[in-house]
């Protein structure tokens, strides 16, 4: 996931150092003043820097992407645009390296049954899913009328006019709120391709003007579902790992559906307990 290394402007081919420092200060809203105060150096420096006229050094690379908070991807493309290796890997969920934590996501996808969970990536491929969310969420596929290329995209499957729309009473009300998260992610730099798949979903037909911009106060709703004579209800969390080290730990998410509502509740243990039991029956 390299897409990173084209947020910034570039003049011919890879993005020169300078060009991707002022990109990230411009993205926090930082002056060179508040930046050098924050990294303790002098703004004449950091002028330096941003003019091409001074080198940094890979400590100070690292100091700058630190203060400026720049994602882990981010990081590594400052750092070869400034001479240097990259200091973060990407390494995939199935490597030996990451056993434990594809334990912990299995722990964590277990300890939400009956409810359903995703494991969900940087451009929300789902990448795992537990037996809940095949009970219920997954119920809808076969009545899906999306290529297969976005239906195990969980923003896809939500916005496209043969996903989910048909199945959510309240889907403006929802999907409104849920995008603020790419609003969030594509806004303040932290992700390429959430700003890729803002773009994408945007296009789709019916999609109301108002969800192009970031609301100031958009509460989240819950997901309403209407399958069969089965309405549910679910409020979402979306959890990440802290202090990640590596590029993929850093962009994968766990999102987690609880019942907003008793009924909710009670259906999903039901489903649970009776195999055979169908949500369209």
């Amino acid at each position: 996931m390299n897409g990173m290394l084209a947020i910034a402007p570039a003049r011919q081919g890879r993005p020169d150092f300078q060009d991707l420092l002022r990109h990230w200060r411009g993205e926090r809203r930082m002056s060179q003043l508040g930046l050098a105060t924050e990294a303790g150096i002098s703004a004449r420096h950091l002028c330096f820097l941003e003019k091409g006229r001074s080198q940094p050094s890979r400590e100070m690379v690292v100091l700058l992407a630190q203060v400026l908070d720049i994602p882990l991807a981010g990081q590594n493309a400052l750092l070869v645009a400034a001479g240097f290796a990259p200091l973060f890997h990407e390494t995939g969920l199935d490597a030996p390296e990451l056993s434990n934590v594809q334990q912990a996501l299995d722990a964590m996808l277990a300890q939400q049954e009956p409810f359903p969970a995703l494991v969900v990536d940087e451009g929300w491929e789902v990448r795992q899913r537990n037996t809940a969310a095949g009970r219920i969420l997954g119920a809808l596929r076969p009545y899906y009328d999306v290529p297969e290329t976005l239906a195990h995209n969980a923003m896809h499957a939500m916005c496209h006019p043969g996903g989910m729309r048909r199945f959510m009473p309240n889907w403006a009300e929802f999907v409104a709120a849920y995008l603020q998260v790419l609003h969030r992610e594509a806004t303040q730099g932290l992700s390429h391709a959430a700003a890729q798949l803002r773009e994408a979903l945007l296009r789709y037909p019916d999609m109301p003007a108002a969800f192009s911009a970031p609301a100031v106060d958009h509460p989240m709703a819950p997901m309403q579902l209407r399958i069969g004579r089965h309405d549910l209800s679910f409020f979402v969390t979306l959890t990440t790992f802290a202090m990640p080290r590596d590029i993929t730990l850093q962009q994968i998410k766990i999102e987690c559906f609880f019942p907003a509502d008793a009924a909710t509740a009670a259906l999903a243990r039901r489903l649970a307990a009776e195999p055979n039991l169908s949500l369209f029956d």
